[in-house]
């Protein structure tokens, strides 16, 4: 029997639908026209990315960042005979988020910005799969208090958290040593640069720090991957997602890319889940969860990949795990503060204003100003966030000069 005649076909929206997650998961969708039907999709400024979208996949509404482009797209998709409907602006983003015309959204905008739109999914009581780590390193406590109060069933995506939650018992809730867990060990490819020398690093280039060896990934991601700084927020989104405490992470280099993630039981045990890089398998999980569908994956040979190899992090080389550690320990604004740090020393750095080596530098004295504040209400997380972007734009002049 055809999906379509046993169950109501799932409407999706696409939050950051331009990105590297945002096209995989429109690739998923496409092979699976009986199961799913696009609602929305989204993008900031690439508008030519969204036209071309909407030309193939029909959503019915497209939302772009500024006015100007919209009315660029109405045109684009008018003259091609296409009637999505298309908005502009925050407020729209929002919106379509928690719209009831949707069952299902895929939050994948980049950094800070995706966290209004994921708490709209949220407090909407959507079916969110979680591309956006952010959200939860910003406003963890406040974000899993929101997907309890209204029913929002969270998945996750990224690759390392989605084979945590494939690992772990049905209901982990409550705490992981009562389901008789007592590690997750988290991997990590180490990037570009995991055996070179503090001297080769400071000479790091914005070219050689997004040519990641194993994943194909947007440019802010891949530096923070060559950091270790997707890792350290990926520890800090672990803690919130599996209520875990940071000494129950544990990263593990593991350059092969082919384990994605583990858990470790009392009885000796470690259960991993393992796979081909590919973002489209954790995008496939997440939409069709609890079932298995295609993702377009070629199976995983275990004899073409010959040997896995595992070793320790080296964070007197790459410190940002650590400032992302003592983040987590500080809590309330502390992990917000983190991230914005980051996110603008990553912009300086892609820009050429900022050494390769100089982004935890500039991370950890930023962090070491701004004060920290409870985080209980989403007015004081925007806030850190604000302060420690100017605070760090302050900083950037010392650090070029």
């Amino acid at each position: 029997m055809e999906y379509a005649d046993c169950a109501r076909i799932q409407r999706v929206t696409v939050l950051g639908a331009t990105g590297s997650i945002g096209k995989s998961t429109l690739d998923v969708i496409a092979r699976h026209p009986q199961r799913y039907r696009l609602h929305a999709l989204t993008a900031y400024r690439s508008r030519e990315t969204l036209r071309d979208q909407c030309l193939v996949h029909r959503p019915e509404v497209a939302v772009l960042g500024e006015e100007r482009d919209a009315d660029w797209l109405r045109d684009a998709l008018a003259e091609a005979g296409i009637d999505t409907q298309v908005r502009a602006g925050e407020a729209a983003l929002s919106e379509v988020a928690g719209s009831a015309d949707s069952d299902v959204v895929m939050a994948a905008i980049m950094g800070a910005a995706g966290l209004m739109p994921t708490l709209a999914a949220v407090r909407a009581g959507k079916r969110v799969l979680l591309a956006n780590k952010e959200a939860l390193v910003m406003s963890g406590a406040l974000f899993m208090d929101a997907v309890e109060q209204h029913g929002a069933v969270l998945l996750p995506i990224d690759s390392e958290h989605n084979a945590i939650y494939q690992c772990l018992p049905t209901e982990h809730r409550g705490g992981l040593v009562r389901h008789g867990v007592t590690q997750l060990l988290l991997t990590a490819s180490g990037g570009p640069f995991r055996d070179w020398s503090q001297a080769q690093l400071k000479a790091v280039t914005p070219e050689q720090a997004c040519a990641h060896p194993n994943w194909s990934m947007g440019r802010k991601i891949s530096v923070d991957s060559a950091t270790l700084m997707n890792k350290g927020l990926e520890l800090i989104e672990a803690c919130w997602l599996f209520d875990a405490r940071a000494d129950q992470v544990q990263v593990v280099v593991h350059p092969q890319s082919v384990v994605h993630s583990m858990a470790a039981y009392s009885d000796g045990s470690v259960i991993a889940q393992l796979g081909n890089p590919d973002m489209r398998t954790p995008i496939a999980y997440g939409l069709a969860w609890p079932e298995r569908i295609d993702a377009g994956v070629a199976p995983l040979d275990l004899f073409q990949v010959a040997r896995l190899d595992f070793e320790a992090p080296d964070e007197a080389r790459f410190p940002c795990l650590r400032l992302a550690r003592e983040a987590m320990a500080a809590g309330g604004t502390a992990p917000a503060t983190l991230n914005a740090a980051n996110e603008v020393a990553v912009e300086a750095f892609l820009d050429a204003r900022l050494g390769f080596a100089e982004i935890p530098r500039l991370v950890a004295s930023v962090c070491e100003a701004c004060e920290v504040h409870s985080a209980h209400e989403l007015s004081a997380v925007l806030a850190a966030d604000e302060v420690a972007r100017r605070e760090a734009e302050r900083q950037l002049v010392r650090f070029t000069s």
